[in-house]
């Protein structure tokens, strides 16, 4: 492959055709499913989807037929197929649903707001990842400008990744063998440990949650009767330490901790040496604020292979400026469990029941009620093949060797194909690298980076074909 020839292809398409439309693309509020219930009524969802098929159509592939795949009341699928000069098949995965507006947004910047500013597009959802379809199709686009062979490329962009993929097994189910037998899945929509290398992610935490409520009262009573009744966030704290330890951030339940691959372990190692200190840089801490741990290595191995509890949200507490001295009759809080790739979401759904609900402290009403689950994902050993294309990809866009690790987050997607096509290797990579704060405010797209993978794309994809 001539890489100063796509290199001028994939920077054209970018700078003419594919900011542009990103740029349209971030002003649609297209938040997914779990967090616009009626998002079928209004829109945009819709406005989203017949953008994205209609540049892909403007793309004029040759042979490629693109199809909006719709399901009774559920979200809809873009699938774009690609013919190839074999048989082989690859598949190629990203999503456009996005998460919701975040407050805390620059002056000036918003989630629907795109703003071009020192080579990032800030906005929500490019980078998470809205660019993915235009950087498969861009890459494939540079193949055959060069006449480049490859193999059959199956585009998928689903529109409900955001929550948890509820909608995907039913068009895979409709999708039925026109999925093929990919020996190769490319998917854009994780991270990378910095912008200056190509980072292959090798694992995901999976994720369970659910709404923890503890009930004493039947209605709120005068605070002067502390000491009688207890208070319902006191309860809370004594259930909450039955599953961590606080003061560590450990969770306690043993079937939570499965044993971390060796070769896992390594590459931790290896990726904390390529980050050095930009690992803990890249957090916004208040001043005098500090990761949980000093080891970066451990630090990685936290984030990729080890459970995590998160709060994320409160039900039964007014305002500060509300509260008034009164015993609430409850307390409820929404609980996100990061799980490691190897635990079971239903287990552990199902252990954290376990803990929270028995014996509750004096009597009172305690239920946790899961409301998601999404298992996690581990890379099967690399082929020779593509160590070697990666290693010339990341080389040749950006002039250093790859990066390996883990991502703390969940692709459902994944642990989905790694099940349906054991033999497929696995691409997966991304642009959400330090302060992309995805999910977050001021979330970026860092358009190099993007153009760069878009290029590393096409090389696998033609290394691929030439393998066999």
């Amino acid at each position: 492959m001539d890489v100063s020839t796509v290199r001028t292809y994939v920077e054209r398409v970018w700078n003419e055709s594919v900011l542009p439309e990103l740029v349209e693309y971030v002003r649609i509020p297209n938040k997914s499913p779990a967090f616009d219930r009626e998002w079928h009524a209004n829109g945009h969802m819709e406005r989203a989807i017949a953008r994205f098929a209609s540049w892909a159509r403007a793309q004029a592939l040759h042979g490629a037929t693109i199809e909006i795949q719709r399901l009774e009341k559920r979200t809809p699928l873009l699938l774009i197929d690609i013919p190839g000069d074999s048989d082989d098949c690859i598949l190629l995965y990203g999503h456009l649903d996005k998460q919701p507006e975040m407050t805390g947004w620059r002056e000036g910047f918003g989630p629907w707001q795109p703003v071009i500013e020192d080579q990032r597009l800030y906005g929500r959802g490019a980078a998470d990842d809205g660019y993915a379809m235009f950087a498969c199709l861009t890459a494939v686009g540079a193949l055959r400008a060069e006449s480049k062979p490859h193999a059959r490329c199956l585009v998928v962009i689903e529109a409900c990744e955001e929550s948890g993929s509820s909608d995907l097994p039913a068009h895979l189910e409709q999708l039925g063998e026109r999925l093929g037998r990919p020996s190769l899945v490319i998917g854009l929509d994780s991270g990378c440990g910095n912008y200056s290398q190509l980072w292959c992610t090798t694992s995901l935490r999976g994720l369970v949650g659910g709404v923890l409520k503890v009930e004493v009262l039947t209605e709120g009573i005068h605070s002067g009767y502390s000491g009688i009744v207890p208070d319902s966030f006191r309860i809370m704290r004594q259930l909450m330490s039955r599953i961590e330890d606080e003061k560590t951030g450990r969770l306690l339940a043993a079937e939570l901790h499965p044993e971390i691959p060796e070769e896992r372990v390594q590459q931790a190692a290896a990726a904390a040496a390529a980050l050095g200190n930009s690992l803990r840089d890249e957090f916004p801490f208040v001043q005098g604020a500090r990761p949980v741990s000093d080891d970066l290595a451990e630090l990685i191995l936290n984030r990729d292979w080890r459970p995590a509890l998160s709060v994320l949200g409160a039900d039964g507490l007014p305002p500060v400026s509300n509260a008034g001295n009164v015993l609430r009759p409850l307390s409820a809080l929404k609980l996100s469990l990061r799980i490691p790739p190897k635990v079971n979401p239903k287990a552990a759904t199902q252990a954290l029941r376990q803990l929270l609900e028995t014996d509750p402290p004096y009597g009172a009403k305690v239920s946790f009620t899961g409301d998601w689950g999404s298992a996690g994902w581990n890379a099967p050993p690399l082929a020779l093949w593509l160590e070697h294309s990666l290693e010339r990809a990341s080389r040749e866009w950006f002039g250093k060797p790859p990066g390996f690790m883990g991502i703390g987050g969940t692709i459902p997607f994944m642990s989905m194909l790694g099940e349906r096509f054991p033999e497929a290797q696995f691409l997966i990579t991304g642009v959400l690298g330090p302060h992309a704060n995805a999910h977050g405010p001021n979330e970026f797209l860092h358009l190099p980076t993007a153009q760069k993978i878009t290029g590393c794309v096409a090389q696998v994809i033609a290394d691929h074909f030439q393998r066999q």
